[in-house]
């Protein structure tokens, strides 16, 4: 789970982690009261006009406005909220923007990035940090990759001072700026540990003129699985910033990422759904979804699968690639069948069961009325469903 940066940031401020502050607004009439509230509580006429989208690259794409002047400030406000803002991240479709963040203004000397996430080839977590802020790190590591200090920290022991002070002085800061920015990296570190982040990220974190590190902006990504710890975190969510067709799976327990290609595929388990996309590529296809409707697969989860991939108009065909061994092979088929039935499914279906009652799902799905393709084995059901594709 992904969240804004105005609540990444109220998230810093609980664990004494500086930060760029402000007020967000979702109405245009707001925004007068709000840009004024903000030059007086910071005592500055200048403040930054923030749009809040779920996105990295919102200041390439025009959602950053910095604004010297209340004037400036509405003026910006107007156009940013409401705009369909596209950046690298949200593709070419954009995302609109619903939420707008008024912040206080400052007077930068540099700026940093710094980052934590797991290295799971040293089952550690990894803290990085380096001199390019405010740019994209991907260029960063890929054309200067010397420029990225790391730190790999046991979860089981915690940050230790000299790791933090080996990040300060990669950063090559010095004086009160280091001394502040060791505090800070050790109370991010138990930020990203006390919140089960997979991912935290402040870019730009900045010195400013007169000396102060600051979170000029905030990315959290969330390990969905240990949200029930986390009862606020999980209320932060929005699911505006979702895609609809995801949102609507969590609803029936289904693990559902949309792709762009023409292949649906339908799963159980998620390790053989990334092998049933890969295998589908081979055969010269292009999967149009992850879904993966967990190892106990139902006929319930057959057909709610189904209406999920049907969601897409691109699909031209669908895979059904399941192995029964806590389902049986023949309640899934008869699922298959049911839901054939009640959704008058119009694109071809391809069908590979393997496992526990196998050979009688094939029996029952080779008897029934509907036009439905068994396959004999992975190869083969890829390239079948790829044809089915082409031709339809």
């Amino acid at each position: 789970m992904k969240i804004h940066e105005y609540q990444g940031k109220n998230i810093f401020k609980s664990y004494g982690i500086p930060i760029q502050d402000g007020y967000v607004i979702e109405h245009i009439e707001d925004a007068s009261s709000t840009i004024e509230k903000v030059q007086k509580d910071f005592n500055s006429d200048a403040v930054l006009v923030k749009a809040q989208i779920h996105a990295g690259g919102r200041g390439k794409g025009g959602g950053v406005k910095y604004s010297p002047t209340a004037e400036e400030a509405l003026a910006n406000a107007t156009n940013i909220l409401g705009m369909n803002l596209v950046t690298h991240q949200t593709g070419a479709e954009g995302q609109k923007v619903r939420k707008v963040y008024i912040t206080e203004a400052f007077d930068i000397e540099n700026e940093y990035y710094c980052a934590i996430t797991l290295d799971r080839g040293k089952t550690k977590d990894v803290f990085m940090v380096s001199t390019e802020g405010g740019v994209e790190i991907e260029k960063v590591a890929a054309e200067t990759p010397e420029k990225i200090i790391k730190v790999w920290i046991d979860p089981l022991v915690g940050m230790k001072s000299y790791q933090a002070r080996k990040l300060a002085f990669g950063l090559e800061l010095t004086g009160d700026a280091f001394k502040t920015a060791v505090k800070v990296f050790v109370k991010l570190y138990q930020c990203y540990q006390g919140t089960d982040a997979s991912l935290v990220e402040i870019n730009p974190l900045i010195l400013s003129e007169d000396g102060r590190i600051i979170a000029l902006d905030s990315k959290f990504n969330f390990d969905d699985n240990a949200l029930y710890r986390h009862p606020d975190i999980a209320g932060l969510r929005d699911k505006n910033e979702e895609d609809p067709t995801e949102v609507e799976a969590s609803k029936f327990d289904l693990n559902y990422i949309k792709l762009d290609g023409n292949v649906g595929c339908m799963v159980n388990g998620a390790g053989l759904a990334m092998a049933t996309m890969d295998i589908i590529k081979l055969a010269g296809g292009d999967p149009a979804n992850f879904l993966d409707v967990g190892g106990a697969a139902s006929a319930e989860s057959v057909k709610n699968g189904f209406k999920i991939i049907l969601s897409d108009d691109n699909v031209k065909a669908i895979l059904i690639n399941i192995f029964g061994g806590i389902v049986r092979c023949d309640r899934v088929a008869n699922g298959v069948i049911q839901a054939v039935k009640e959704l008058g499914l119009k694109v071809p279906v391809v069908v590979r069961l393997e496992g526990t009652n196998a050979e009688e799902a094939k029996t029952i799905l080779s008897e029934s009325e509907f036009a439905i393709i068994p396959a004999d084995d992975m190869k083969d059901a890829a390239q079948k469903v790829v044809d089915a594709a082409l031709k339809n």
